[in-house]
Parts: structure tokens; C-alpha cells; sequence
């Protein structure tokens, strides 16, 4: 891949569901060379085609390439999770003066929305294109009632890519009754584009980080870093901490949890992590609106499903997941994760890609 002279949005067909709807792939292209695949269905990420420090282009997320397996995508790859991101305990919540009782699909908690949540249903695509830019604007209504979450919830996502590598997710959210709202995407980042994520270098924005009990719900503790292996305020090697003897990294077996950033939502974009191959000089900084990161190590890909090129291995990749806090719904203290009639949701994340 190489410069080109405009930016493009082409779409091919994926495949198709069970149910005989066609499954619809677009790669956005930008004047950099840089692509990005992504589904109608889950509105996933399925590839990321950026250069190296000589120019040589990489996948570094994973994926499939075809849809089938998709349909069982049990690591929610590249996929917009809703209608919560990242646990609710026991898939309970009292709210308004109701209970409700989410799908226990992580026991014994409800994991990023349920079974089907948003990354197991179709999109409405629109794409789009401008001078510097180009994407597609995700719409789907989530009905009252699915997955247990009360009202009816209108989304829309827009992904763009711009000239400088950067790729902007915006997400926008109304709703009829009062109900939670957390989302964000789950795609899997290997910046080398194979091999494990031991040896890249990450950085995360957090003086506090909230440690879980063993069923990785947190606790409610928002936790100093300091001198643990959670303190990642300096670039560190991420097999250099990841092993080291702590009780958090034995309950996530290594890192997943989310890590408190030091900004304030209403100070708008903010740079939350960076990560950085040493090998190929690639790096990606996370820019968002969200109070939190879910820093995820890979530690459940276990070489089982097969993806583009080869096996999803063992900390074959890392997930930051820009969020609000796990289980906000039944922790009053963490920032609020209630949106209701009236009310717009809305944040903003961006993966900025470099090379050097």
C-alpha cells in the first residue's frame, strides 16, 4: 500500500447471516495509504493497515475473514459493545424503583451487554466522504426490553479516518425510559502485526486504578498505582510487569481492569494511553472523553479460533477499552452511567497511528 491521491469508502460483500441478510464490508482508505475494514455487522473493526518505521504496511487487529466466525465472537473482536461495556454484577441493577435482571452470560456477572448486545446484530450503514477524510455512520434502535435494559435506545456510532492516521469513534445515544449507557469498542491490538504483545511498550494516564474480587467485579476501591505493576505513568515493556507477583495480576491473569484516568470527561479529548512496538516503530495513542481505560492483556485468547493469518494466541494482543467504570449501575460513588428521557449521550475516542 502507498499514498494515493483521494481518500475512498469501497464496500464488498462479507458473507451472509443465518437469517439471509448479506453482511457488508467497507475499507476506508485515506491519502496516507491507511485502511480500515469494518462490518455492518457489530459494527466491527476487522482490519487496520497502517505503516511501519520503513513504510511497510501491517494488520494490527485482529479478526476474521469471513463472517461465520463472527456469529460466535466470544472475545468481542473489533465489535461496538453495548448496551454496557465491561461487567454489571450478578446482571443486576435497581433503578427508579425496578430490579432488573441482565443476561448472566460472564458468571456469574452479565459481560458487555449480553449474548447479543450490539455486537451480534446489523447496522444501518450510511458512508461518507470528505476532503481529509472518510467514514460511515453507524444507526441502529435498540428496543425496549432487549437483553433486559429498560427503554428504547437510539445509537449512532461514526467511525472516520483523516489524513494523519488517526481513526475517531463517536458515539451518540437517545432514550424513552431511563436506562444504563457504556460503550465503546473491543478491538484487539497487536502492533507488529504477529507474535505476542510482551514485548510493547504501553503508557496509561492513571494515577488510580480499581482492583476486582475474583469474579472481576471491582471492589470500589479506586487504588494509588504506585509501586505496583499498575503504575504505567512511565512507558513500561509489558512483559516486564505483567509477571510479577501481585494478587490483581493473578485474579485477571495479567492485566484487565480499568485504570482511572487523570482527566476529567468535561476537559474533552485528553491523551489516555499510548503503545508502542519496539521492533517495527509503530505507535498508537488513545485520545477520549471517557473517565476510564480497560487495559486487557489477551490473557483468554488461547490459540483456539483462527483469524487472518494465524491462531489468536495467548497475549497475541491488547484491548483499551475507553469506558466508564465497571458495574457503575450498583457502585453510587463511580461516575454516573444513567442516561435518561431528554438526556444525549455522547464521547468521543480516537486511535492515532505513528510510526518512528
Amino acid at each position: 500500500m502507498t499514498p494515493v491521491d483521494t481518500v475512498s469508502v469501497t464496500p464488498a460483500p462479507f458473507g451472509i447471516l443465518p437469517d439471509g441478510q448479506p453482511v457488508t464490508v467497507f475499507t476506508l482508505t485515506n491519502r496516507q495509504g491507511m485502511q480500515v475494514k469494518v462490518l455492518d455487522f457489530g459494527a466491527i473493526i476487522s482490519a487496520i493497515q497502517v505503516p511501519d518505521r520503513d513504510g511497510n504496511f501491517a494488520d494490527v487487529v485482529l479478526g476474521f475473514e469471513c463472517i461465520e466466525p463472527y456469529l460466535a465472537n466470544s472475545a468481542f473482536l473489533g465489535a461496538v459493545i453495548g448496551r454496557y461495556g465491561n461487567r454489571i454484577a450478578q446482571g443486576r441493577f435497581y433503578l427508579d424503583g425496578n430490579d432488573y435482571q441482565l443476561a448472566v452470560n460472564n458468571p456469574p456477572n452479565h459481560l458487555h451487554g449480553g449474548n447479543q448486545g450490539f455486537h451480534q446484530v446489523m447496522w444501518q450503514a450510511a458512508p461518507f466522504t470528505k476532503d481529509d477524510a472518510v467514514g460511515i455512520t453507524f444507526t441502529r434502535s435498540s428496543a425496549d426490553g432487549e437483553d433486559g435494559y429498560p427503554g428504547k435506545l437510539d445509537v449512532t456510532l461514526t467511525y472516520e479516518l483523516d489524513d494523519d492516521n488517526a481513526l475517531s469513534l463517536r458515539y451518540h445515544a437517545v432514550t424513552d425510559q431511563a436506562t444504563p449507557v457504556n460503550l465503546t469498542n473491543h478491538s484487539y491490538f497487536n502492533l507488529a502485526g504477529q507474535g505476542s504483545i510482551l514485548g510493547h511498550e504501553v503508557t496509561i494516564n492513571a494515577d488510580r486504578y480499581l482492583p476486582v474480587d475474583a469474579g472481576s467485579i471491582p471492589t470500589g476501591e479506586l487504588a494509588d498505582v504506585t509501586g505496583t505493576p499498575f503504575d504505567l505513568r512511565q512507558s513500561t515493556v509489558i512483559g516486564d510487569s505483567i509477571d510479577v507477583p501481585h494478587e490483581q495480576l493473578r485474579i485477571g491473569r495479567g492485566y484487565d481492569h480499568n485504570f482511572v484516568l487523570n482527566h476529567q470527561a468535561e476537559q474533552g479529548l485528553k491523551l489516555a494511553a499510548s503503545v508502542r512496538d519496539p521492533l517495527s516503530g509503530r505507535v498508537m495513542q488513545v485520545y477520549t472523553q471517557e473517565p476510564g481505560v480497560q487495559f486487557y492483556s489477551g490473557n483468554f485468547l488461547d490459540g483456539s479460533q483462527h483469524g487472518k493469518l494465524r491462531a489468536h494466541s495467548y497475549r497475541g494482543a491488547l484491548c483499551l477499552e475507553t469506558q466508564h467504570f465497571p458495574d457503575s449501575p450498583n457502585q453510587s460513588h463511580f461516575p454516573n452511567t444513567i442516561l435518561r428521557p431528554g438526556q444525549v449521550y455522547q464521547t468521543h475516542t480516537v486511535y492515532r497511528f505513528s510510526a518512528g
